[in-house]
């Protein structure tokens, strides 16, 4: 396949039609090259359909197949080492088609790559703590957040089961489980994924909802407090993987975080054991030792 048909095959857009002429122009070269081309596309399986009429052109179906990339064996082998690491993230957007791509990819590269794939394999592996998913929500909430779409769904949280109506932001990763923050009436909340169920799409459509970069980049307007935490060297190494700790500096760390967040803030100071101190505020510190006191408390 030459380059010029490459490029036809990245240029190509289900949402535009393209007449002969303007596919001409762009590339240079007579019309009855550029339907020849065309055909040469048809014959090899792109999903390409002509519309007739004044208005007429060509278009390509929505789930048409991109073209192969042109990769070197180091870029080859990083995107495999990818794909592999993808596989270990549960209920990933679109994940059904991961364990096919791998094999179709694979496939494809040179035996002596593959066999150097095969060799890397017994050298690397991915460990993860998994949250256990009833039902894979994530490609519909990611599809809801694209659209601005309400969502409702059964969730199941502490006081019990409840139904919630909400517009999904996004969805992120993170240590093991998948989030959705999500706007309710006035309020952006945060929900588990894996604690999700029974999802339906509704029909109302907010455009002022932000995206999920949006709204991480979004300064609280929440009353907030000034927190104050002491890490030890090595929680300090812990905290720069976290995302709400990571921007610890001098094992020490400051940020505004709204009182009612606090609940949330000490359940993940927990998880640091002895290797932080809240130095402030006083209330901070009492959830704290509520909650371990509570622990101590069951044995």
């Amino acid at each position: 396949m030459n380059n010029r048909k490459l490029a036809l095959m990245r240029l190509m857009d289900s949402r535009k039609k393209f007449t002969a002429r303007e596919l001409a122009e762009r590339f240079q070269v007579s019309i009855r090259t550029i339907q020849r081309d065309l055909n040469d596309l048809q014959e090899l399986g792109f999903p390409l359909y002509t519309e007739v009429g004044v208005n007429g052109g060509y278009r390509v179906l929505p789930n048409r197949i991109l073209p192969p990339l042109q990769l070197t064996q180091h870029e080859a082998l990083g995107l495999f080492m990818m794909i592999e690491y993808l596989e270990n993230v549960p209920d990933f957007p679109y994940g059904s088609i991961r364990e096919h791509l791998a094999e179709e990819y694979y496939s494809t590269l040179p035996q002596d790559v593959q066999d150097l794939i095969t060799r890397m394999r017994q050298h690397i592996t991915f460990l993860q703590h998994h949250a256990v998913q009833v039902e894979a929500l994530t490609t519909e909430i990611l599809s809801a957040a694209v659209d601005k779409r309400e969502i409702e769904f059964i969730y199941h949280s502490r006081q019990g089961h409840k139904k919630v109506q909400a517009f999904p932001i996004g969805i992120y990763y993170d240590h093991g489980y998948w989030y959705m923050p999500a706007r309710r009436k006035d309020r952006v909340l945060l929900y588990r994924v894996d604690r999700m169920q029974e999802l339906v799409m509704l029909d109302s459509i907010d455009e002022s909802v932000p995206s999920l970069k949006e709204w991480l980049n979004y300064k609280e307007n929440r009353k907030s407090v000034e927190v104050v935490l002491q890490f030890t060297d090595f929680g300090a190494r812990m905290a720069g993987s976290d995302v709400l700790f990571k921007s610890v500096e001098g094992n020490e760390w400051r940020g505004l975080v709204p009182p009612e967040e606090f609940p949330f803030t000490a359940r993940k100071l927990l998880s640091y054991g002895p290797e932080v101190k809240v130095i402030e505020p006083l209330e901070l510190q009492q959830q704290v030792r509520e909650m371990l006191e509570r622990s101590l408390n069951q044995y």
